[in-house]
């Protein structure tokens, strides 16, 4: 039972429109409505109901600020519990005067990060897998790595997830009779017969983890780094793929001096671009710097699109990256189409790959359907599945779905060379554990606070 009650601006700080504050807890009708005048006394408004008044003074009795109050009582609402939420004026001053009042009223303090996330958990609302896709949301950086976040906000995969467990359950049921009971009329614990059981939950599992890196690219985003020698083009195509003049573009070899970042959606897919500085020997010591963070950029991206210029011969320096990121996941660009070619692509072809080699003229925008189809066919086997959007995605879930699955190997190579059944029992139960911390109906109170300190706060 939670017996206090908590208080925060659920909107970004700073002038807007509007604000709002939310209050959520046994206290929140009776404490707001003590400085709330309206033409209907809050304490004795129905649940869902929206009015209007003034958030007064509880010092001086004089008007504060003209709200609207939307009033939800538990459990029809967010945290299942008692829920006002109070619209101001956006600004500063105003939500700051409010919030105060609030703050004043007995029982009510100011809610900790994500607190109202973690309450409509621990009230039974949603599940913790539920929870962690509100994160999600908020951080989406496409269409489609909402529509994910979405689906698993409203449960979908928490659904797959619990029948999954309740497969493991049943087999850990009889696991546990047959070494309790075994005088008693039930089915024989046979290899045969385990590995019929694990073997129907690992295909599950095998089929969320399937999805498991496209769900994680559309939540992280593709770290992809643009790299190439100074003047090929790189800050140009960064330019066009964000629609903003992001990166200074100029004649002058080596203008990029540090890696800047930015995330994009191409057509659906996320890309955390970094910008790098033309890579090559210099005397100059703020663009040696500069490579030197393109270099350790390099280490860490996920993507490499190198940059070529169609209209020059292979420069050494070209050489030399194309040894550098050999064995990455690279999609090579040759840019400037429109003009002369002097670039011998067919040695460029011979390295990498025809597939993998695009022709682009980034000042023109040509060829951008050839690199949204290159990354597709990279990452998502040439296409992302708009339909079944019940993707893992979070590393968390990822992680204990392996564990789960090895757990079950485990309990079948266990059975397979005649281990005894209580030694099997425990890998069973650890796999059933495995899930069910996923759902947070096994996971510890430090897990949990960890997870919900990621929120923002009023969430």
């Amino acid at each position: 039972m939670i017996n206090d009650t908590i208080a925060a601006i659920a909107t970004a700080i700073g002038e807007g429109g509007i604000a709002i504050i939310r209050v959520s807890g046994p206290e929140a009708i009776e404490g707001v409505g003590r400085i709330f005048r309206s033409k209907t006394a809050l304490q004795d408004a129905e649940s869902h109901t929206v009015h209007y008044g003034n958030i007064i003074d509880p010092a001086t009795g004089d008007s504060i600020e003209e709200v609207i109050v939307t009033l939800m009582r538990g459990p029809r609402s967010f945290t299942a519990e008692d829920v006002v939420e109070i619209n101001t004026h956006g600004g500063v001053i105003a939500v700051k005067k409010v919030l105060d009042a609030v703050l004043l009223q007995k029982d009510i303090r100011i809610a900790e990060p994500g607190e109202f996330t973690k309450r409509a958990f621990l009230n039974g609302r949603i599940d913790l897998m539920q929870a962690e896709a509100v994160i999600d949301l908020i951080r989406s950086k496409s269409d489609r790595a909402f529509s994910v976040a979405r689906k698993q906000a409203e449960g979908i995969l928490s659904k797959r997830i619990q029948a999954l467990r309740q497969t493991v359950i049943e087999l850990l049921a009889h696991i546990e009779v047959n070494i309790d009971y075994p005088e008693h009329d039930v089915a024989e614990m046979t290899a045969a017969y385990i590995r019929e059981q694990c073997g129907s939950a690992l295909e599950e599992i095998g089929r969320l983890l399937k999805t498991a890196n496209e769900g994680k690219i559309l939540r992280e985003g593709i770290m992809t780094a643009i790299v190439g020698r100074p003047n090929v083009g790189k800050s140009s195509l960064m330019n066009v793929l964000t629609q903003e003049n992001k990166a200074i573009v100029t004649d002058i070899p080596g203008t990029t001096r540090d890696v800047i970042e930015e995330y994009v959606s191409l057509n659906g897919i996320p890309l955390r671009l970094m910008d790098t500085a033309g890579i090559r020997e210099t005397t100059d010591v703020v663009e040696k710097i500069g490579v030197e963070r393109s270099r350790s950029a390099l280490e860490d991206a996920d993507l490499v699109l190198l940059v070529l210029n169609n209209h020059e011969t292979l420069h050494e320096d070209d050489r030399k990256l194309m040894e550098l990121v050999e064995g990455r996941p690279v999609i090579v660009i040759i840019n400037k189409t429109d003009l002369p070619n002097k670039l011998d692509i067919g040695e460029v072809e011979s390295r990498f790959g025809s597939e993998a080699v695009i022709r682009m003229s980034v000042v023109a925008e040509q060829g951008m359907d050839q690199l949204e189809k290159a990354i597709s066919r990279m990452f998502f086997e040439g296409e992302l599945d708009s339909g079944d959007l019940t993707y893992v995605s979070n590393v968390r879930h990822i992680s204990l779905l392996k564990q789960a699955r090895q757990s079950l190997l485990d309990a079948v190579e266990a059975s397979d060379i005649g281990i005894p059944i209580d030694v099997i029992q425990i890998d069973v139960r650890t796999a059933w554990e495995s899930l069910g911390e996923i759902l947070g109906d096994t996971a510890g109170d430090s897990l949990i606070d960890q997870i919900f300190s990621q929120f923002c706060l009023g969430k």
